[in-house]
């Protein structure tokens, strides 16, 4: 029997690589002459970097980059072993978990750090970038992101801003006469799982400035900002990226990227399943095993799980899912396509705990599922093993 483990990461505990080696123990625990193959991956979030530079064979690069409040920190992007595709995260230069509390605030925050980072992997040979824009602390529409690759903002005046969220408002043209690089000659996909446009009731300011730490005031002018980069943008560049689904992604990352970078939006789950060659490593496997940390009405619309599920009922194989926290009523798991989903929570405990015992949980929780599953539901394929 041959079992495909091909799990996201359990957020704040394990990573997915940790999860596949949880989830094989268990198996071997079970049944050691079962083939199990673990295959890590993520669905465009945190870690989706560092993933997609497993599969592709490559290593991963630090450098010291400006954070969103332009300090130095330390930042990586993960280089393909044949030096052509880089792999990036908003996060890892313009994280809000970079922040302290306190120093949350898109109306000051910028995406400064990403552009840099964007830069070395040009700079190290890199012709295509794919790019996670999840976790990010700003609402500057991508500006600062584009200040590093040699765009700059200039106010009516023809002073040069600084590309911060409370700039937006005040751009009047934008200077791309000195770039640092060709984007003609760079693809960029981005891994984009938010619909928003850029402005309105479920655009990037209304929406998620207040998450950033902006009051009602400042939202209200990050609000008149987009607006007014939208128009300058129309004006010059002759593109209307205003109302593009997933132009509000990352406090305007995704219009940015679009502009800045001639970028294409596409799904994160689907770009990493497609990236990794996942649909290659289903030849001859009679089981998946999936999970993540969270399984909810999220899981439903794109996230990791489906994906799977998705993939593997073309080809007739049946999913079971492992998760950490499982919001799904029964119609939903039946509903997503999984023979199977269970919770590693077996008994009330704190959410450290629980994060702390992870990784022993999902190897005990994947011992009983085969037992369950093999031996009851599946009885005529617990033949294929004796």
């Amino acid at each position: 029997m041959k079992i495909l483990v091909a799990p996201d990461k359990f957020k704040g505990s394990l990573s997915s690589t940790q999860v596949c080696q949880a989830i094989i123990e268990g198996i071997q625990w079970y049944n050691p002459a079962i083939e199990a193959i673990g295959f890590p991956l993520a669905d465009g979030g945190e870690g989706t970097a560092e993933i997609l530079t497993y599969h592709a064979g490559g290593h991963m690069l630090s450098h010291t980059v400006q954070d969103p409040l332009f300090r130095p920190v330390k930042a990586s992007f993960g280089l393909a072993a044949d030096g052509l595709t880089a792999f990036l995260e908003m996060a890892q230069a313009s994280g809000l978990h970079l922040l302290a509390h306190a120093e949350r605030n898109g109306f000051l925050t910028s995406s400064i750090g990403t552009g840099e980072l964007i830069l070395k992997a040009v700079e190290r040979g890199a012709r295509r970038i794919i790019l996670g824009i999840g976790g990010s602390a700003t609402n500057d529409a991508g500006i600062g992101m584009a200040t590093a690759l040699g765009y700059r903002f200039l106010d009516a005046a023809g002073k040069e801003l600084k590309p911060i969220g409370s700039s937006l408002i005040h751009i009047a043209h934008i200077d791309h006469q000195h770039l640092h690089f060709d984007p003609a000659k760079i693809e960029v996909q981005v891994a984009c799982d938010v619909n928003n446009p850029l402005t309105g009731s479920l655009g990037a300011s209304l929406v998620y400035g207040p998450q950033k730490g902006a009051n009602a005031e400042e939202v209200t002018q990050l609000e008149a900002g987009m607006k007014n980069l939208a128009a300058v943008i129309r004006r010059q560049f002759g593109k209307d990226i205003e109302n593009v689904p997933g132009a509000g992604a990352a406090g305007g990352m995704g219009a940015g990227a679009m502009v800045f970078l001639h970028a294409a939006l596409l799904p994160g789950t689907a770009l990493v399943i497609e990236q990794t060659g996942f649909d290659q490593q289903l030849a001859g496997v009679d089981l998946i095993i999936t999970g993540e940390g969270k399984m909810d009405e999220q899981t439903l619309h794109g996230k990791l799980v489906k994906g799977v599920v998705d993939m593997a009922a073309l080809h007739g194989i049946p999913v079971v899912a492992i998760g950490g926290d499982l919001s799904l009523s029964p119609q939903e798991v039946s509903d997503l396509g999984l023979v199977f989903a269970g919770s590693v929570l077996q008994r009330p405990c704190s959410l450290e705990e629980a994060m702390q015992t992870a990784y022993p949980a999902i190897r005990n929780l994947t011992y009983h599922v085969l037992k369950l599953y093999l031996e009851g539901y599946k009885k005529g394929l617990a033949n294929r093993i004796k």
